[in-house]
């Protein structure tokens, strides 16, 4: 058999449907994002701008966190040592922990190596402690989830995006006396779309069924302090387990779930993910811990972000640009074809020095090939009328299609 052979076909394959991905080489500028450096090509670094970060509060910059890695740093070193159970608790995970646990109102919280992880490690391992569970999915859920639900062995039903009838005719079809677990997320992250946390709460209630409610999208962004969708609905003490990322708002690294110290223990002793791998670095932990207590406490970051991409929409659609208005901060502008996406990306970053990833399939469902922009606090709206002037130029270049014009 020639291996060699297959995996090249395999690579060629992405490349024939335009969705092979290129990573961009980049170092962001400390003190002054979203200006970053870009390493493509061969003249050195070039200026550019940012609009696809995750990191949609600019918490990795903070002078708060780093000063709380830099401490963390010179007091213990950089990694943890072990395993949670050996040797690698330490006191900074400790007190995370109990930072996370209090955020969504929990008995308990749990961290992991990442978001992905956590979501996996969770679902596979809390399913499989229930003798014929089945587990409810949105079709939309990330792919972490999925991947925990498949490995979890367990039945599966999946309902359509957000459609609570449907939920409720999955759940009403099933023996009233099989576990049950609803898994699903608050921010969709492709889309910008919310969940209905309440109705699923309820349908959970009449069904005697587990929730678990993915907050990666949300967590740092929503709710007076930074707790999520479900802090901002008031529905967090109905959830059975919330689970959240340390990347995202809170700027640096990690997942985590939240929910009642049993299931807390059930997943710290149990599941693989969490057990047989080291400990997140106290360094990270530390910036992590620095950051979730400053939001807490503080609105302006997200007050300025959901501005950012407030004005951001609007003079998308103002230009006529096809630009889906979500209700979050998720700003997708629609292409529906990977390779004027990626043709699109390429000409911002190498002419206009503006960097946002091309998004294909299977992130979203083949058609629906988009820009995903992720506007921050500090993304001036001078930064924003040159972006759209930039995108109108390439629209008009490349004979996109343009939606209708909104009126100022």
């Amino acid at each position: 058999m020639n291996y060699k052979h297959i995996f090249s076909q395999a690579i060629d394959r992405l490349h024939e449907e335009g969705r092979y991905r290129v990573f961009i080489d980049i170092l962001r500028n400390r003190g002054s994002y979203p200006n970053a450096r870009c390493f493509h090509g061969h003249n050195g670094p070039k200026p550019i701008t940012v609009w696809c970060s995750n990191d949609y509060l600019a918490m990795g910059q903070h002078p708060k966190v780093v000063a709380a890695m830099e401490e963390a740093l010179h007091d213990v070193g950089a990694g943890s040592g072990g395993t949670r159970n050996i040797g690698g608790n330490t006191h900074y995970h400790v007190d995370l922990e109990a930072e996370l646990a209090d955020l969504h109102g929990k008995e308990g919280a749990l961290l992991f190596t990442s978001g992905y992880v956590s979501n996996e490690a969770t679902l596979s391992t809390l399913a499989k402690l229930l003798p014929g569970c089945i587990i409810f999915s949105d079709e939309l859920n990330h792919a972490s989830m999925i991947a925990g639900i498949r490995n979890s062995g367990c039945e599966k039903r999946v309902f359509r995006h957000n459609d609570v009838d449907h939920l409720r005719e999955l759940l009403a079809a099933e023996d009233p006396e099989a576990p049950k677990l609803i898994a699903f997320e608050s921010v969709y992250s492709m889309d910008g779309d919310v969940a209905p946390i309440a109705e699923i709460c309820d349908l959970a209630d009449e069904y005697n069924a587990l929730t678990y409610l993915d907050e990666v999208h949300a967590v740092g962004m929503y709710g007076a302090r930074g707790g999520g969708i479900s802090e901002r609905d008031e529905v967090a003490g109905r959830l059975t387990i919330i689970e959240g990322t340390l990347g995202k708002a809170f700027g640096v690294m990690g997942g985590y779930i939240a929910a009642d110290q049993m299931i807390i223990d059930v997943i710290r002793s149990y599941a693989p993910g969490f057990i047989f791998t080291t400990s997140l670095s106290p360094v990270l932990v530390a910036g992590v811990l620095a950051s979730v207590r400053h939001l807490k406490g503080s609105s302006e970051e997200r007050e300025g972000q959901q501005a950012s991409a407030a004005l951001l929409k609007r003079l998308m659609a103002e230009a006529g640009l096809p630009v889906m208005n979500s209700v979050t901060h998720i700003v997708p502008l629609m292409v529906g074809d990977p390779v004027k996406a990626k043709r699109i990306s390429d000409i911002l970053l190498a002419e206009y020095g503006a960097y946002v990833q091309p998004i294909n399939y299977p992130t979203v469902p083949r058609g629906t090939e988009r820009l995903r922009f992720t506007p921050g606090p500090a993304h001036t709206e001078a930064m924003m009328r040159d972006l759209v002037s930039a995108l109108v130029e390439i629209w008009d270049r490349l004979d996109l299609e343009k939606a209708e014009r909104q009126a100022a």
